[in-house]
This record gives structure tokens, sequence and C-alpha cells, in this order.
């Protein structure tokens, strides 16, 4: 039997919108936009724009992610699913998280434990959504996955946007858009890539069926971008810990005296932020190249599917 084209399955054939760079338009756009809201903010004095920057801010590049996902995806999958997948999925899953979150101590498992919960809470919402989607492939697992993550991501960086902005001397612009700069740098290699890499894994093992299979690599990816979601959201601490090891003289003036001179403490600071970043980058690296090995290990694993098929 001919491998299925797009002219025996409609469900098959390419949107008439795909690659037309619409994401890449809307975040040079977006930007400017964003710019001179800053710019009018800073003008007039006018709190009232605060929330457009904070909407703007938060849901510019996550945003722009589900636009690159609705120019890639193909078969029954539209446009109006992905978009209700971004706000839907962003909003079920804050809630859900809080919910289960909200009785969590710190300790030393708390960052795994976030993980967990939230990459949990995003699968499942995956799983609902993607319930009826044809045909189930790696990729389009991975756009569904990156859209869900990215929804997440826009409506998590709104509630730390305004965080950051609401202090008791008033309103911080400054740290409003430091925070907002910051998690707009970093969304494509948080969220939306821990929920990508599930994606591909949970739809992959579908093995291009209409319904979902269960498969012992799904549980382990689930483990697995836990664990990377963890590392990231403890970036902060393993590198101050990193540095506080570097750095011979810290460990022996806390040893010795228990606290650390501000010539120390300045050179310790100044290392973490280094370590920090050099952290950030190691954990998305993973995360890049595990999802790359995942969509190619599928992608392998059909076209063997479909050379197997009897030519009729």
């Amino acid at each position: 039997m001919a491998a299925d084209t797009w002219v025996d399955r409609p469900d098959l054939a390419p949107h008439p919108h795909h690659h037309h760079g619409w994401w890449w338009k809307t975040l040079l756009a977006g930007l400017a936009l964003w710019i001179l809201t800053i710019v009018v903010t800073i003008a007039t004095s006018n709190t009232n724009l605060i929330p457009t920057l904070i909407l703007l801010g938060s849901f510019l590049v996550p945003f722009c992610v589900v636009l690159f996902a609705i120019e890639r995806v193909t078969g029954s999958v539209s446009s109006l699913q992905l978009v209700l997948a971004f706000f839907v999925g962003g909003i079920f899953g804050v809630l859900g998280a809080s919910l289960l979150e909200v009785n969590l101590h710190q300790s030393y498992w708390l960052y795994l434990l976030v993980g967990l919960i939230e990459e949990l809470v995003k699968g499942i919402l995956l799983v609902i959504i993607g319930w009826r989607v044809v045909p189930k492939t790696a990729k389009q697992g991975a756009l569904l996955g990156a859209t869900v993550g990215a929804g997440f991501a826009a409506f998590e960086s709104a509630g730390y946007a305004f965080n950051a902005a609401i202090t008791s001397q008033g309103i911080d612009l400054v740290s409003l858009l430091q925070t907002e700069v910051l998690r707009a740098i970093l969304a494509p290699v948080g969220h939306v890539l821990w929920t990508a890499v599930l994606g591909a894994v949970l739809f992959g093992a579908a093995r291009g069926r209409d319904r979902f299979r269960f498969s012992i690599w799904i549980v382990v990816t689930y483990v697995g971008v836990a664990i990377l979601h963890g590392l990231w959201d403890a970036a902060g601490d393993l590198a101050a810990v990193l540095a506080l090891i570097l750095n011979g003289g810290a460990l022996e003036e806390l040893t010795t005296s228990g606290g650390l001179s501000t010539q120390t403490a300045s050179a310790v600071t100044a290392l973490a932020g280094i370590l920090y970043i050099v952290v950030l980058i190691v954990v998305a690296a993973g995360g890049i190249l595990t999802l790359w090995l995942v969509l190619r290990h599928y992608h392998r694993a059909e076209r063997r599917r479909m050379a197997e098929q009897p030519i009729v």
C-alpha cells in the first residue's frame, strides 16, 4: 500500500499560510511597540500604561512561538486550536500548578517537586488538547507542546512582572523591565522547550496512529524534563554554591570566621553571576539536544514504517 499523500488525506494538506515568517515579523513589530510604550510611559508618567507594558512584554515572545508553530503544523490541527491551546493551556497550567504547589515548603527537593508538578500539569493538558489530533507524530507533539508551554510561560511571566513592578515605594519601572527582558530572552528555552520535548515523545509513541499509546519512554521523558526544569529553576542556587566551592578563600573564611569579608563576598557574587549564565546555557543545551535527538529518532522510525508498507 502506497504511503498516503495530502491528495488522499486532506488532513495532511499543508495550511496555505505556512512559511510566511509572520512569527519574526510579529516579534520585530511587537518589540517596537514595547519600546514605544516604555518611552510614552516615562514621558507621561502615566501608570495606566503599566498593564500594557506587562501584557506586551510577557506575551510577545510566547505568542511568537505560537505563530512559529502555526506556520509549521500539519494534519488536523487548526490555527484556532493552537491559539486556544496557548490561552486555555496557559491559564489552566498556572492555576493547576498553583493549587498543587501551595503547600510546598523550602527544602532540597523543592525545585524538583516544582518541576514534577508543572510538567505533569502541562502533560495532562497536552493529552487533553491533542486527543483528537491526527496524525499523531513527534513533530506535531513538539509544536503543540511548545504552544502549551508558551501559554504557561506567558501567564507566569505576567505574574513575575507584576510582582517586580509593585513595591512599597510605588511602581518600580526598572525592575519591571529587567524582569520582562530576562524572561523574554529565556522563554524559548524554558517552559516552551520542556513541554516540546515531552510532547514529541508523547505523540511520537503513538507511531502515527490516531490514538495515544503508552510507552515507558513517556515516563522517562517526563522525569527527565522535570529534572531539567528543576535544574533551570535552581540555577541561581547552584551558581552560588559553585562560586563558594571554586573560591577557596571563601570556604576558609566561612570555616574560620563564620562569614565573608566584603572583598571576598564581592568576588563570590561576581563569579556566581557568571556561573548562573553558564548553568542556564548547559541546561538549555541539554534540552535542545534532547529535543533534536527525539525528533530525529521518531523521524527515522516513521521513514522505516513507510518503507516497510507494501506497495499496491
